[in-house]
């Protein structure tokens, strides 16, 4: 959830855009929820025996299910997580960084245990600003092993409603030959056209990135620290009006597409 934002621009025969023609992927953009293709890698958890283990988080992580702060490290937008476990078909968790909360969410497996129903509010990532909320729905992929708690297994994302804008709109501008990437959660950069890595500002989990163009494709690939974590790959429609992409989480090995429409 922490990052569903597209990269875009265009150029010409490989050569950086004339600074008087307007890029194809200037202006803003927005994510169309009722068009992604979600992973088909699964979310995996296990609560047992008073412990809690996220198997498929990147890095993965096992704390006391206690509803206490424990430390979590490896994670570059909390420090701290508390399960709480509600009953034995629901959970709430908080995360923290530097003892602030910075996202919460109740995950309430259905009755017949084949459905697991996620609310969220995350401002892990705002820089202040408000909070990313939004619902999110998982299909039984596989169950846990006998005696722990319902929300332990495979679960496969099949819908995210309600998703605020500030997670799902962006803006672009092309200036000679050079992309500058703002989003209303605070994360920016400005890259040179098929050039080397540039600063992002107001992302704690990315701290470079890169941008290949080729025609009207462009790739963006983000770092941590100088290594790949993941790459946007966006090429906008003939019509202009709309834009397919792809999100390929290195970090966790799946890859999400969607689509997305200017503004």
């Amino acid at each position: 959830m922490k990052k569903l934002f597209l990269l875009a621009a265009i150029t010409a025969l490989g050569t950086p855009v004339l600074a008087i023609a307007q890029s194809a992927f200037d202006g803003a953009w927005k994510i169309d929820m009722n068009k992604v293709d979600f992973p088909k890698k699964p979310d995996i958890f296990l609560l047992q025996g008073g412990m809690y283990t996220c198997k498929s988080c990147a890095p993965p992580y096992t704390i006391k299910a206690d509803g206490t702060d424990q430390s979590v490290s490896g994670h570059p937008y909390f420090d701290s997580a508390a399960i709480k476990v509600v009953n034995d078909h629901e959970i709430q968790e908080t995360d923290k960084k530097s003892g602030q909360v910075v996202a919460t969410s109740t995950s309430t497996v259905t009755p017949d245990g084949s459905t697991l129903m996620v609310e969220f509010k995350d401002s892990s990532n705002t820089n202040g600003g408000p909070p990313v909320t939004g619902k999110g729905k998982a299909t039984r992929a596989a169950k846990g092993p006998a005696g722990s708690h319902a929300i332990s297994g495979s679960w496969q994302t099949t819908k995210l409603e309600g998703i605020s804008d500030n997670a799902v709109i962006w803006t672009y501008k092309v200036t000679g030959d050079q992309i500058t990437m703002t989003n209303p959660t605070g994360q920016s950069y400005t890259a040179k056209l098929n050039g080397g890595d540039a600063p992002m500002k107001g992302d704690p989990g990315v701290t470079s990135v890169s941008v290949k163009m080729m025609g009207k494709t462009l790739e963006e690939t983000d770092k941590r620290e100088g290594k790949v974590i993941g790459v946007f790959k966006v090429t906008v429609a003939a019509d202009g009006k709309t834009a397919k992409a792809s999100f390929d989480d290195k970090l966790q090995n799946r890859t999400t597409d969607f689509t997305a429409t200017k503004q």
